[in-house]
This record gives structure tokens, sequence and C-alpha cells, in this order.
């Protein structure tokens, strides 16, 4: 899979794709990366890639001209491009399932206020916000959604981890543990070193649910109404419903 990131500062995501899970990745060629420097397609001597917002108000927008040449740059216009900004659709684990099977995908660095809106109606395809918050840095938030794609793609990460890890089945994950068995008088769950699988799955499980309905209880819903939640689990929810 290949990430073209552009953006005023590459240097901000450059470190993220030369380090750990990542960099072994790269170093696979299981992905690669073209961090794309948006100053490298302004006109004047100052690099300059921002102006005044029509109409006033705050701040400062990027430049459509630059903004537009590096698109073009990458070939955008046959590739899906994301831009990153607060007022887009909300990321969660089923659109990183989504864009994790595209070969190739561009992410739009916002800065200062944003990108011009031809920008947008040109050539992005999805708006996406990773929460309801807001960022001075584009790059920091496109790279949240670059890290949770990437390790759903075949080979980064083995598929036993990704199994029960929150959001896999619309549950949250169980609490885990490592040495020492004791650690400052609290003790590690007996059946976790009980070697007991079955029994483990079922502590594992009865986790899940418990987090799931104090932390987001929306989610088990979603799971009903997907198919996702099983006989099983519905009797461990009763339990909890019943204490």
């Amino acid at each position: 899979m290949r990430f073209d990131v552009l953006t005023l500062f590459p240097e901000i995501p450059e470190a993220f794709f030369k380090t750990s899970i990542m960099a072994k990745a790269v170093e696979k060629g299981i992905i690669s990366c073209n961090l794309v420097n948006i100053r490298d397609f302004a006109f004047d001597k100052h690099r300059s890639c921002d102006d005044i917002v029509y109409g006033g108000g705050a701040g400062m927008l990027l430049l459509p001209e630059p903004l537009s040449l590096a698109l073009d740059s990458v070939n955008a216009s046959s590739k899906r491009v994301i831009y990153v900004t607060p007022s887009g659709k909300p990321f969660n684990q089923e659109l990183a399932k989504e864009l994790s099977s595209e070969e190739e995908v561009v992410f739009v660095c916002g800065r200062y206020e944003g990108i011009d809106q031809r920008i947008i109606d040109e050539y992005v395809d999805d708006e996406i916000s990773v929460g309801d918050y807001v960022m001075s840095s584009g790059e920091l938030a496109a790279l949240v959604i670059i890290d949770a794609v990437y390790r759903l793609i075949d080979g980064v990460i083995s598929g036993e981890s990704l199994e029960e890890e929150s959001f896999s089945g619309f549950l949250l994950e169980y609490p885990q543990y490592t040495r020492p068995r004791n650690f400052k008088g609290k003790e590690v769950p007996e059946v976790l070193l009980s070697g007991h699988h079955l029994n483990i799955h079922k502590w594992r499980l009865k986790k899940r649910i418990e987090k799931t309905l104090k932390t987001r209880p929306d989610l088990i819903e979603k799971a009903r109404n997907c198919g996702m939640w099983t006989k099983e689990a519905e009797k461990i929810l009763k339990e909890f419903e019943n204490e």
C-alpha cells in the first residue's frame, strides 16, 4: 500500500515512517510513502502557500494553486484523496478496514484555517475527522488514520494480534497482564495462570463485555445490528444486568 502525504512540514510524518513497526513494513515493501512538500509548488521566492480568507475572519487559508499542483504531481485524480478536517465524517475502525483495501491513498494535511473549498470540490473523496476537537497540525491527524489503516494490511501485524483487540466484533479489549505475578500487592487473575484455554476465553469475553458496557454501551447495539453478537455474549450480558 502506498501513502502520498501532502504537507507543509514533511519532517513531521517522515519520523513516523522511519520508526518501529511502520519502518519494518516499509523495509519489507508492504508499505511505501511519498512525502510531498506543498511549498515546492509555490510561485514566489518566499514559497508562500497561504493567504487571507475572502469575506473576512481570522487566520489564513492554504492557497489553491500550489496545493492543486502538488495533487496533480501524485496523480490524485486516479486515487482516493482524504482531507482530514474537524468538519469531516467520524473516523472509526470500520472506515480503517475499508481504507486498508485501497492500493494508494492521498492525504491532504491542512494548516491554519484549512484549505480552499474549490480544492475539496475538485479533488477530495473523503473529508474525515479524528474527533470532536481542533488541532493545529493536519499531519498528526493524518498519521492517526494512517496508523490505524496500515496495521490492518496483511504482513504488518499477525492476524492473531488483531482478532481480540478493541473494536473487533464491536467489543473493547480485555485487561492484560505480564510479569511479575504480584505487583504492589495486586495479583494476576488466577484464571490466566491456569492454562485452561476455554476458561481463559470465557474470562476474556466477560471482561470485554464488562468494559464495553461501562465505557461504550452503544457498541453492543452495533454488534447486534451487524449480526456479530453471539448467544454466549448475550448470556454474559444478562448476568451483568441481573447483578
